[in-house]
């Protein structure tokens, strides 16, 4: 009888042990961990033009990354794979930037830092994005939880993202995409947001190269004709992905607009800016190494930001990578 129940117990713990195994072996030869499956009912994304980019390209859900700018911040992983980038002026003249995904999914994007309140107006143009960022003040997280978007902050997808070792806080927060896509299935595809894109148009003023400055941080663009497009350097020192991909784009706008002081203070006290990114003004778009004199108009937060020559035809875009760099209004 003994030894009955010892063979049963054996016989047991096998088919723990195997059925252990065979689990471990799926997970082994099956997607990383990294690699998120559609979510039930969510369509694949169809390929076509991009509003983003004029590209033809798979035209996923919409996801928005704010990226951590500071020295030890940088070089960054993937943001050479957004369709758009923005730079943006924070507390203390210093900046930050915003990567925008739909075409192009990178395993992982960082480092992760805070959104801001203007960040909600400024996306509302998406549809209903996903935002991925590291956290806010107590008194933004309610503003940004109620607002039109799917904010998904490290508190609220903490399996989406990771902490990585070789980088020393607060600039070792990653993400990976597709895990917190996961958690927004009904996010916006791309819509159109007021971008044109086609030939350079006549005229222009040949320009080398264009420098945006905050108190505290500085964004230069130089023309390269061997590359065919600007490459950017932060604070003087040319920007690099992980990759080692030089960072630039095609087409690099910069919008002049209103930066008033916001409602919040960071936790030194500086108060925020908030970036105006409804209304009008000037903007200088740089493509083909030369600069064009421009005018944005974006007349609600829910509509895009049309760019119009003097003579009131859209400014069309370089296909590809677009930078969207807010200077302070003149």
């Amino acid at each position: 009888m003994a030894a009955t129940t010892r063979r049963a117990a054996r016989s047991t713990r096998l088919r723990a042990t195997v059925l252990a195994l065979a689990a471990t072996a799926a997970l082994a030869v099956g997607a990383p961990s990294h690699a998120i499956a559609p979510a039930q009912g969510d369509a694949p994304p169809h390929r076509g033009p991009s509003p983003f980019t004029g590209l033809t390209a798979p035209q996923g859900r919409v996801l928005a990354v704010k990226f951590d700018n500071a020295r030890g911040a940088r070089p960054h992983t993937g943001l050479d794979k957004a369709d758009i980038v923005y730079v943006e002026k924070v507390e203390g003249g210093m900046s930050r930037l915003m990567g925008v995904y739909s075409s192009k999914l990178p395993k992982t994007v960082g480092p992760v830092r805070s959104a801001r309140e203007s960040d909600i107006e400024l996306l509302r143009q998406f549809g209903r994005p996903a935002l991925a960022y590291s956290g806010v003040r107590s008194s933004l997280q309610k503003v940004l939880r109620d607002s039109p978007l799917y904010a998904r902050p490290h508190g609220r997808a903490p399996g989406a993202y990771f902490r990585n070792g070789y980088r020393t806080a607060p600039h070792n927060l990653f993400l990976r995409p597709a895990a917190l896509l996961r958690t927004a299935p009904r996010a916006s595809r791309p819509t159109d947001i007021g971008f044109r894109f086609g030939p350079a148009p006549k005229g222009g003023t040949p320009t080398e190269r264009r420098t945006v400055r905050y108190a505290s941080a500085s964004h230069s663009f130089r023309w390269s004709p061997r590359q065919g497009r600007w490459l950017a350097s932060f604070d003087g020192a040319p920007a690099r992905s992980t990759s080692g991909t030089r960072l630039g784009a095609r087409t690099i706008v910069i919008q002049y607009v209103t930066m008033r002081p916001s409602r919040y203070k960071d936790v030194n006290g500086a108060v925020t800016p908030y970036i105006e990114t409804v209304g009008s003004g000037k903007a200088t778009v740089l493509r083909d190494g030369k600069r064009y004199a421009t005018r944005w108009k974006r007349s609600a937060a829910t509509g895009g930001t049309s760019f119009t020559l003097a003579d009131g035809r859209p400014m069309p875009f370089a296909p590809g990578q677009v930078w969207m760099v807010y200077a302070d209004r003149h």
